[in-house]
Protein backbone atom coordinates (compact mmCIF):
# COMPACT_ATOMS: atom_id res chain seq x y z
CA UNK A 1 0.00 0.00 0.00
CA UNK A 2 1.47 3.36 -1.03
CA UNK A 3 1.44 6.56 1.03
CA UNK A 4 -1.64 7.96 -0.72
CA UNK A 5 -3.66 4.78 -0.09
CA UNK A 6 -2.54 4.71 3.56
CA UNK A 7 -3.59 8.34 4.03
CA UNK A 8 -6.98 7.66 2.41
CA UNK A 9 -7.54 4.60 4.61
CA UNK A 10 -6.59 6.55 7.76
CA UNK A 11 -8.95 9.38 6.80
CA UNK A 12 -11.79 6.95 6.10
CA UNK A 13 -11.21 5.15 9.40
CA UNK A 14 -11.18 8.45 11.30
CA UNK A 15 -14.52 9.41 9.76
CA UNK A 16 -15.86 5.99 10.74
CA UNK A 17 -14.65 6.40 14.33
CA UNK A 18 -16.36 9.82 14.58
CA UNK A 19 -19.62 8.40 13.20
CA UNK A 20 -19.60 5.40 15.54
CA UNK A 21 -18.71 7.79 18.39
CA UNK A 22 -21.95 9.67 17.73
CA UNK A 23 -23.83 6.37 17.91
CA UNK A 24 -22.19 5.55 21.22
CA UNK A 25 -23.31 8.95 22.52
CA UNK A 26 -26.85 7.90 21.62
CA UNK A 27 -26.33 4.53 23.37
CA UNK A 28 -25.26 6.32 26.52
CA UNK A 29 -27.99 8.95 26.50
CA UNK A 30 -30.81 6.42 26.12
CA UNK A 31 -29.31 3.76 28.40
CA UNK A 32 -28.41 5.98 31.35
CA UNK A 33 -31.85 7.54 31.51
CA UNK A 34 -32.89 4.31 33.26
CA UNK A 35 -31.44 5.38 36.62
CA UNK A 36 -33.59 8.50 37.07
CA UNK A 37 -36.47 6.74 35.27
CA UNK A 38 -36.64 4.33 38.23
CA UNK A 39 -37.38 7.33 40.44
CA UNK A 40 -39.82 8.68 37.83
CA UNK A 41 -41.92 5.51 37.46
CA UNK A 42 -41.91 4.83 41.19
CA UNK A 43 -43.75 8.10 41.72
CA UNK A 44 -45.72 8.40 38.46
CA UNK A 45 -47.14 4.87 38.70
CA UNK A 46 -47.13 4.64 42.53
CA UNK A 47 -44.82 1.60 42.65
CA UNK A 48 -42.60 -0.17 45.16
CA UNK A 49 -38.89 -0.74 44.48
CA UNK A 50 -39.33 -4.23 43.00
CA UNK A 51 -41.79 -3.00 40.36
CA UNK A 52 -39.82 0.19 39.71
CA UNK A 53 -36.75 -1.95 38.95
CA UNK A 54 -38.70 -3.51 36.09
CA UNK A 55 -37.41 -0.48 34.14
CA UNK A 56 -33.85 -1.83 33.76
CA UNK A 57 -35.19 -5.38 33.60
CA UNK A 58 -37.43 -4.71 30.58
CA UNK A 59 -34.70 -2.66 28.92
CA UNK A 60 -31.84 -5.11 29.36
CA UNK A 61 -33.81 -8.32 28.80
CA UNK A 62 -34.45 -7.16 25.25
CA UNK A 63 -30.76 -7.69 24.55
CA UNK A 64 -31.09 -11.35 25.54
CA UNK A 65 -34.04 -12.00 23.26
CA UNK A 66 -33.07 -9.81 20.31
CA UNK A 67 -29.27 -10.05 20.02
CA UNK A 68 -29.21 -13.39 18.18
CA UNK A 69 -31.95 -12.38 15.70
CA UNK A 70 -29.95 -9.17 15.26
CA UNK A 71 -26.96 -11.19 14.04
CA UNK A 72 -29.16 -12.87 11.43
CA UNK A 73 -30.48 -9.47 10.32
CA UNK A 74 -26.94 -8.08 10.07
CA UNK A 75 -25.86 -11.04 7.94
CA UNK A 76 -28.43 -9.88 5.38
CA UNK A 77 -28.28 -6.10 5.73
CA UNK A 78 -24.61 -5.55 6.48
CA UNK A 79 -23.43 -3.55 9.49
CA UNK A 80 -24.21 -0.07 8.10
CA UNK A 81 -27.85 -0.66 7.17
CA UNK A 82 -28.27 -2.72 10.34
CA UNK A 83 -27.21 0.27 12.46
CA UNK A 84 -29.75 2.48 10.67
CA UNK A 85 -32.50 -0.10 11.24
CA UNK A 86 -31.60 -0.22 14.93
CA UNK A 87 -32.04 3.56 15.20
CA UNK A 88 -35.48 3.34 13.55
CA UNK A 89 -36.56 0.66 16.03
CA UNK A 90 -35.32 2.82 18.93
CA UNK A 91 -37.37 5.74 17.57
CA UNK A 92 -40.51 3.58 17.67
CA UNK A 93 -39.74 2.51 21.24
CA UNK A 94 -39.18 6.10 22.41
CA UNK A 95 -42.53 7.17 20.96
CA UNK A 96 -44.27 4.20 22.63
CA UNK A 97 -42.74 4.94 26.03
CA UNK A 98 -43.64 8.62 25.87
CA UNK A 99 -47.23 7.86 24.94
CA UNK A 100 -47.89 5.04 27.43
CA UNK A 101 -46.11 6.82 30.29
CA UNK A 102 -48.27 9.90 29.68
CA UNK A 103 -51.49 7.90 30.07
CA UNK A 104 -49.94 5.93 32.98
CA UNK A 105 -50.15 2.44 31.47
CA UNK A 106 -47.10 0.81 33.03
CA UNK A 107 -47.00 -2.41 30.93
CA UNK A 108 -47.15 -0.23 27.81
CA UNK A 109 -44.34 1.99 29.08
CA UNK A 110 -42.23 -1.11 29.79
CA UNK A 111 -42.99 -2.33 26.26
CA UNK A 112 -41.62 0.95 24.92
CA UNK A 113 -38.42 0.45 26.92
CA UNK A 114 -38.18 -3.14 25.63
CA UNK A 115 -38.48 -1.89 22.03
CA UNK A 116 -35.79 0.76 22.66
CA UNK A 117 -33.57 -2.02 24.00
CA UNK A 118 -34.33 -4.14 20.93
CA UNK A 119 -33.12 -1.36 18.66
CA UNK A 120 -30.03 -0.95 20.80
CA UNK A 121 -29.39 -4.72 20.63
CA UNK A 122 -29.27 -4.48 16.84
CA UNK A 123 -27.20 -1.32 16.96
CA UNK A 124 -24.70 -2.68 19.46
CA UNK A 125 -24.42 -6.09 17.80
CA UNK A 126 -23.13 -4.17 14.78
CA UNK A 127 -21.26 -1.25 16.33
CA UNK A 128 -19.17 -3.07 18.95
CA UNK A 129 -17.48 -5.59 16.63
CA UNK A 130 -17.26 -2.90 13.95
CA UNK A 131 -15.13 -0.60 16.09
CA UNK A 132 -13.20 -3.58 17.49
CA UNK A 133 -12.01 -4.78 14.08
CA UNK A 134 -11.74 -1.39 12.41
CA UNK A 135 -8.05 -1.53 13.32
CA UNK A 136 -5.67 -3.96 15.05
CA UNK A 137 -7.47 -6.09 17.64
CA UNK A 138 -4.61 -5.47 20.13
CA UNK A 139 -5.56 -1.78 20.29
CA UNK A 140 -9.32 -2.35 20.19
CA UNK A 141 -9.69 -1.40 23.87
CA UNK A 142 -8.22 2.01 23.06
CA UNK A 143 -10.76 2.62 20.27
CA UNK A 144 -13.63 1.38 22.44
CA UNK A 145 -12.36 3.71 25.18
CA UNK A 146 -12.98 6.63 22.81
CA UNK A 147 -16.48 5.24 22.27
CA UNK A 148 -16.86 4.93 26.04
CA UNK A 149 -16.00 8.58 26.53
CA UNK A 150 -18.80 9.49 24.11
CA UNK A 151 -21.13 7.03 25.86
CA UNK A 152 -20.41 8.15 29.39
CA UNK A 153 -20.43 11.86 28.58
CA UNK A 154 -23.98 11.29 27.33
CA UNK A 155 -24.62 9.33 30.52
CA UNK A 156 -23.67 12.37 32.58
CA UNK A 157 -25.89 14.67 30.54
CA UNK A 158 -28.97 12.40 30.43
CA UNK A 159 -29.81 12.14 34.17
CA UNK A 160 -29.04 15.83 34.67
CA UNK A 161 -31.46 16.85 31.90
CA UNK A 162 -34.17 14.48 33.15
CA UNK A 163 -33.56 15.70 36.69
CA UNK A 164 -33.90 19.35 35.68
CA UNK A 165 -36.89 19.11 33.34
CA UNK A 166 -38.90 16.10 34.54
CA UNK A 167 -37.81 15.48 38.15
CA UNK A 168 -37.47 19.10 39.18
CA UNK A 169 -38.30 19.55 42.91
CA UNK A 170 -39.16 15.83 43.06
CA UNK A 171 -38.76 15.75 46.85
CA UNK A 172 -41.32 18.49 47.46
CA UNK A 173 -43.68 17.00 44.89
CA UNK A 174 -43.47 13.56 46.53
CA UNK A 175 -44.44 15.12 49.87
CA UNK A 176 -47.45 16.85 48.26
CA UNK A 177 -48.57 13.59 46.63
CA UNK A 178 -48.30 11.77 49.95
CA UNK A 179 -50.51 14.40 51.59
CA UNK A 180 -53.13 14.51 48.80
CA UNK A 181 -56.46 12.68 48.82
CA UNK A 182 -57.47 9.97 46.30
CA UNK A 183 -58.81 12.07 43.40
CA UNK A 184 -56.41 14.95 43.87
CA UNK A 185 -53.48 12.55 44.07
CA UNK A 186 -54.39 10.95 40.74
CA UNK A 187 -54.63 14.35 39.04
CA UNK A 188 -51.21 15.34 40.34
CA UNK A 189 -49.64 12.06 39.25
CA UNK A 190 -51.21 12.34 35.78
CA UNK A 191 -49.71 15.81 35.34
CA UNK A 192 -46.33 14.56 36.54
CA UNK A 193 -46.38 11.50 34.26
CA UNK A 194 -47.13 13.68 31.22
CA UNK A 195 -43.83 15.54 31.63
CA UNK A 196 -41.97 12.85 29.65
CA UNK A 197 -44.27 13.01 26.61
CA UNK A 198 -42.63 15.82 24.66
CA UNK A 199 -39.01 14.86 25.51
CA UNK A 200 -39.53 11.29 24.28
CA UNK A 201 -41.33 12.38 21.11
CA UNK A 202 -38.42 14.70 20.35
CA UNK A 203 -36.02 11.83 21.04
CA UNK A 204 -37.96 9.61 18.63
CA UNK A 205 -37.73 12.22 15.88
CA UNK A 206 -34.00 12.70 16.43
CA UNK A 207 -33.36 8.94 16.31
CA UNK A 208 -35.23 8.65 13.01
CA UNK A 209 -33.19 11.50 11.52
CA UNK A 210 -29.97 9.85 12.70
CA UNK A 211 -31.02 6.62 10.99
CA UNK A 212 -31.34 8.46 7.67
CA UNK A 213 -27.95 10.10 8.26
CA UNK A 214 -26.28 6.72 8.89
CA UNK A 215 -27.72 5.35 5.65
CA UNK A 216 -26.18 8.26 3.75
CA UNK A 217 -22.89 8.30 5.65
CA UNK A 218 -19.49 7.22 4.35
CA UNK A 219 -19.14 4.33 6.81
CA UNK A 220 -17.15 1.60 5.04
CA UNK A 221 -18.43 -1.98 5.19
CA UNK A 222 -15.99 -4.29 7.00
CA UNK A 223 -15.69 -7.99 6.20
CA UNK A 224 -15.13 -9.81 9.52
CA UNK A 225 -14.01 -12.93 7.62
CA UNK A 226 -10.73 -11.19 6.87
CA UNK A 227 -10.62 -8.38 9.45
CA UNK A 228 -10.85 -10.65 12.51
CA UNK A 229 -9.20 -13.89 11.40
CA UNK A 230 -7.33 -16.01 13.93
CA UNK A 231 -3.76 -14.75 14.17
CA UNK A 232 -2.64 -18.29 14.76
CA UNK A 233 -3.70 -19.29 11.29
CA UNK A 234 -6.89 -21.10 12.23
CA UNK A 235 -9.99 -20.77 10.08
CA UNK A 236 -12.90 -19.88 12.31
CA UNK A 237 -15.26 -19.96 9.31
CA UNK A 238 -14.88 -23.75 9.18
CA UNK A 239 -15.43 -24.30 12.89
CA UNK A 240 -18.33 -24.10 15.29
CA UNK A 241 -19.11 -21.14 17.50
CA UNK A 242 -19.06 -23.62 20.38
CA UNK A 243 -15.40 -24.34 19.72
CA UNK A 244 -14.24 -21.06 21.27
CA UNK A 245 -14.36 -21.37 25.07
CA UNK A 246 -12.87 -17.89 25.53
CA UNK A 247 -16.02 -16.52 23.86
CA UNK A 248 -18.42 -18.34 26.22
CA UNK A 249 -16.43 -17.41 29.28
CA UNK A 250 -16.55 -13.85 27.90
CA UNK A 251 -20.35 -13.99 27.60
CA UNK A 252 -20.60 -14.79 31.31
CA UNK A 253 -18.02 -12.09 32.05
CA UNK A 254 -20.09 -9.48 30.20
CA UNK A 255 -23.22 -10.72 32.00
CA UNK A 256 -21.74 -10.03 35.44
CA UNK A 257 -19.97 -6.87 34.26
CA UNK A 258 -23.14 -5.24 32.95
CA UNK A 259 -24.86 -6.27 36.17
CA UNK A 260 -22.31 -4.44 38.34
CA UNK A 261 -22.29 -1.48 35.95
CA UNK A 262 -26.06 -1.07 36.20
CA UNK A 263 -25.93 -1.56 39.97
CA UNK A 264 -23.40 1.27 40.28
CA UNK A 265 -25.14 3.51 37.75
CA UNK A 266 -28.90 2.91 37.91
CA UNK A 267 -29.29 1.55 41.46
CA UNK A 268 -27.14 4.22 43.12
CA UNK A 269 -30.15 6.51 43.64
CA UNK A 270 -32.07 3.75 45.42
CA UNK A 271 -28.91 2.93 47.40
CA UNK A 272 -28.67 6.56 48.52
CA UNK A 273 -32.34 6.57 49.49
CA UNK A 274 -31.51 3.71 51.86
CA UNK A 275 -29.68 6.33 53.96
CA UNK A 276 -32.75 8.63 53.74
CA UNK A 277 -30.87 11.08 51.53
CA UNK A 278 -33.13 13.67 49.80
CA UNK A 279 -34.76 12.70 46.49
CA UNK A 280 -33.67 16.02 44.99
CA UNK A 281 -30.07 14.85 45.49
CA UNK A 282 -30.36 11.12 44.75
CA UNK A 283 -31.88 11.84 41.31
CA UNK A 284 -28.45 13.12 40.19
CA UNK A 285 -26.36 10.26 41.64
CA UNK A 286 -26.23 8.36 38.33
CA UNK A 287 -24.35 11.32 36.83
CA UNK A 288 -21.65 10.96 39.50
CA UNK A 289 -21.07 7.30 38.58
CA UNK A 290 -20.90 8.22 34.91
CA UNK A 291 -18.44 11.03 35.65
CA UNK A 292 -16.19 8.49 37.38
CA UNK A 293 -16.52 6.20 34.36
CA UNK A 294 -15.54 9.06 32.08
CA UNK A 295 -12.35 9.56 34.09
CA UNK A 296 -11.71 5.82 33.86
CA UNK A 297 -12.07 5.86 30.08
CA UNK A 298 -9.61 8.73 29.77
CA UNK A 299 -7.13 6.79 31.91
CA UNK A 300 -7.60 3.69 29.78
CA UNK A 301 -7.21 5.67 26.58
CA UNK A 302 -3.86 7.03 27.80
CA UNK A 303 -2.53 3.74 29.19
CA UNK A 304 -3.74 1.01 26.79
CA UNK A 305 -1.85 -0.49 24.99
CA UNK A 306 1.13 1.86 25.35
CA UNK A 307 1.89 1.08 29.00
CA UNK A 308 -0.37 -1.84 29.90
CA UNK A 309 -2.27 -4.56 28.06
CA UNK A 310 -6.06 -4.53 27.97
CA UNK A 311 -6.23 -7.80 29.94
CA UNK A 312 -3.91 -6.51 32.68
CA UNK A 313 -5.96 -3.31 32.98
CA UNK A 314 -9.10 -5.46 33.25
CA UNK A 315 -7.56 -7.37 36.18
CA UNK A 316 -6.63 -4.13 37.97
CA UNK A 317 -10.16 -2.80 37.40
CA UNK A 318 -11.67 -5.92 38.99
CA UNK A 319 -9.45 -5.53 42.07
CA UNK A 320 -10.52 -1.88 42.36
CA UNK A 321 -14.14 -3.01 42.18
CA UNK A 322 -13.61 -5.29 45.17
CA UNK A 323 -11.90 -2.53 47.16
CA UNK A 324 -14.61 0.06 46.47
CA UNK A 325 -17.41 -2.41 47.31
CA UNK A 326 -15.87 -3.23 50.67
CA UNK A 327 -15.30 0.48 51.35
CA UNK A 328 -18.95 1.23 50.52
CA UNK A 329 -20.04 -1.48 52.98
CA UNK A 330 -17.98 -0.21 55.93
CA UNK A 331 -18.97 3.47 55.50
CA UNK A 332 -22.26 5.36 55.64
CA UNK A 333 -24.29 8.10 53.96
CA UNK A 334 -22.52 10.28 51.37
CA UNK A 335 -19.16 8.56 51.86
CA UNK A 336 -20.67 5.16 51.10
CA UNK A 337 -22.50 6.57 48.08
CA UNK A 338 -19.20 8.10 46.95
CA UNK A 339 -17.56 4.68 46.91
CA UNK A 340 -20.47 3.27 44.89
CA UNK A 341 -19.99 6.13 42.40
CA UNK A 342 -16.25 5.34 42.34
CA UNK A 343 -17.17 1.91 41.01
CA UNK A 344 -17.75 3.80 37.77
CA UNK A 345 -13.97 4.29 37.52
CA UNK A 346 -13.37 0.59 38.18
CA UNK A 347 -15.99 -0.44 35.63
CA UNK A 348 -15.01 1.97 32.88
CA UNK A 349 -12.52 -0.13 30.91
CA UNK A 350 -14.16 -3.51 31.48
CA UNK A 351 -16.37 -3.56 28.39
CA UNK A 352 -13.57 -2.22 26.14
CA UNK A 353 -11.29 -5.01 27.37
CA UNK A 354 -13.75 -7.92 27.60
CA UNK A 355 -15.42 -7.51 24.19
CA UNK A 356 -12.31 -7.65 21.94
CA UNK A 357 -10.75 -10.40 24.08
CA UNK A 358 -13.91 -12.49 23.69
CA UNK A 359 -14.32 -12.10 19.89
CA UNK A 360 -10.64 -12.42 19.08
CA UNK A 361 -10.00 -14.88 16.23
CA UNK A 362 -13.67 -15.60 15.41
CA UNK A 363 -13.32 -14.60 11.75
CA UNK A 364 -16.60 -15.16 9.90
CA UNK A 365 -18.27 -16.07 13.20
CA UNK A 366 -17.66 -12.56 14.56
CA UNK A 367 -21.25 -11.34 14.13
CA UNK A 368 -22.67 -14.44 15.81
CA UNK A 369 -20.14 -14.29 18.63
CA UNK A 370 -20.92 -10.63 19.07
CA UNK A 371 -24.62 -11.46 19.29
CA UNK A 372 -24.03 -13.93 22.13
CA UNK A 373 -21.94 -11.32 23.94
CA UNK A 374 -24.69 -8.74 23.50
CA UNK A 375 -27.10 -11.27 25.02
CA UNK A 376 -24.89 -11.10 28.10
CA UNK A 377 -26.13 -7.54 28.62
CA UNK A 378 -29.15 -9.24 30.22
CA UNK A 379 -27.05 -9.18 33.39
CA UNK A 380 -28.25 -5.59 33.70
CA UNK A 381 -31.79 -6.96 34.05
CA UNK A 382 -31.17 -9.84 36.45
CA UNK A 383 -28.59 -8.60 38.95
CA UNK A 384 -30.29 -5.27 39.89
CA UNK A 385 -33.64 -7.08 40.17
CA UNK A 386 -31.96 -9.52 42.57
CA UNK A 387 -30.87 -6.52 44.65
CA UNK A 388 -34.40 -5.08 44.63
CA UNK A 389 -35.86 -8.38 45.88
CA UNK A 390 -33.29 -9.14 48.58
CA UNK A 391 -32.64 -5.73 50.08
CA UNK A 392 -34.42 -4.35 53.13
CA UNK A 393 -33.94 -0.98 54.87
CA UNK A 394 -31.69 -2.75 57.39
CA UNK A 395 -29.49 -4.90 55.09
CA UNK A 396 -29.25 -3.08 51.76
CA UNK A 397 -25.51 -2.39 52.13
CA UNK A 398 -24.74 -6.02 52.92
CA UNK A 399 -26.89 -7.27 50.01
CA UNK A 400 -25.24 -4.80 47.63
CA UNK A 401 -21.77 -6.00 48.63
CA UNK A 402 -22.70 -9.70 48.62
CA UNK A 403 -24.00 -9.44 45.05
CA UNK A 404 -21.13 -7.35 43.69
CA UNK A 405 -18.07 -9.15 45.12
CA UNK A 406 -18.56 -12.51 43.32
CA UNK A 407 -19.09 -10.63 40.06
CA UNK A 408 -15.79 -8.79 40.36
CA UNK A 409 -14.06 -12.04 41.37
CA UNK A 410 -15.19 -13.68 38.13
CA UNK A 411 -14.10 -10.69 36.07
CA UNK A 412 -10.66 -11.02 37.67
CA UNK A 413 -10.61 -14.72 36.72
CA UNK A 414 -11.42 -13.90 33.10
CA UNK A 415 -8.73 -11.21 32.97
CA UNK A 416 -6.09 -13.62 34.28
CA UNK A 417 -7.06 -16.96 32.73
CA UNK A 418 -10.46 -17.09 31.01
CA UNK A 419 -9.60 -15.04 27.92
CA UNK A 420 -6.74 -17.46 27.12
CA UNK A 421 -8.99 -20.53 26.94
CA UNK A 422 -8.72 -22.01 23.46
CA UNK A 423 -9.85 -25.15 21.74
CA UNK A 424 -7.01 -27.65 21.71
Amino acid sequence: MNAADSAATASRNLAAVVTIGILFFIFGFVTWLNGPLITYVKLAFDLDDVNAFLVPMAFYLSYFFLALPASWILARTGMKRGMALGLFVMAIGAALFGQFATVRIYPGALTGLFVIGAGLALLQTAANPYISILGPIESAAQRIAVMGICNKFAGIVAPILLGLFVLKDIGGFADKVAAANGAGKQVMLAEFAAKVHLPYLLMAALLALLAVWILRSVLPEIDPHTANADAGGGDADRGSIFGFPHLWLGVLCLFVYVGVEVMAGDAIGTYGQGFDLPLDETKFFTAFTLAAMLVGYVAGLLLIPRFISQQAYLAISAVLGVIFCVAAYVTRDYVSVGFVAALGFANAMMWPAIFPLAIRGLGGLTERGSAFLIMGIAGGAIIPQLFAHLKTPENFQMVFCAIMLPCYAYILYYARYGYRARTR
